[in-house]
């Protein structure tokens, strides 16, 4: 990670592991400043532009403000043409492909449709390399949520949209998708998971050094 002022194209995506991602995320205003743990003071919006950005670089198709170490309850999310065959590391450029791009601040989701899914595979950027079906999800839901003007607005969405926004719901209060599977389920996938703890430890520990150097920049 690089020490610097100037606003960051993209963000490292913190690791299952990390206790930033099991926190309950706070309310954010658009008019507050935020600072990403190791980047300089930003706008709402430039974090949310940013995030898209990582998101894009990551092949997702959402991201939650924990997963870039931010506690507040912001997260940004796509829906592509043939979105539910998305999944990260193909090749193809991304952007083109996007139908609408969200920002959800402070979002309230109320279930529309309570018929639970269970037939999409889910991922997560926090947990790169392992897919998994099963997820019961509601089929639709309302979201009702604060944009980057302030607004309020409300959304309706149903299947494989509404599931994207029950997804990145989930990682302002600290869940995972594989906390909603069997425990065996997890358990399966013990040491991958444990080689993510050990390579988020060694990052919050490079962090740590990143942000005492900030603070003795700035003495």
């Amino acid at each position: 990670m690089k020490v610097t002022d100037a606003p960051p194209r993209i963000y490292p995506i913190r690791l299952y592991g990390d206790p930033v991602l099991r926190r309950k995320a706070k309310p954010v205003q658009p008019g507050d400043t935020l600072t990403v743990p190791g980047f300089g003071p930003q706008t709402v919006r430039e974090v949310a532009n940013t995030m898209l950005e990582t998101m894009f670089e990551a092949r997702g198709v959402g991201l939650a403000a924990p997963q870039v170490g931010l506690p507040v309850r912001l997260f940004v999310a796509v829906e592509y043409e043939d979105d539910e065959e998305e999944q990260e590391g193909g090749e193809k450029p991304l952007k083109s492909r996007v139908l609408r791009e969200f920002v959800m601040l402070n979002p309230v989701l109320t279930v529309t449709d309570k018929k639970k899914d269970r037939s999409y595979q889910e991922g997560c950027l926090s947990i790169p390399g392992i897919y998994e079906e099963g997820v019961a999800r509601a089929r639709g839901v309302q979201v009702r949520y604060t944009d980057l003007d302030g607004q309020e607005r409300t959304l309706e969405a149903d299947d494989y949209l509404a599931r994207v926004f029950q997804h990145e719901a989930d990682h302002l209060d600290g869940v995972f998708f594989l906390d909603r599977l069997p425990p065996e389920v997890t358990e399966d996938y013990r040491k991958e998971l444990a080689a993510m703890q050990r390579k988020s430890k060694q990052f919050l520990a490079e962090l740590a050094e990143v942000q005492r150097a900030q603070r003795e920049r700035s003495e």
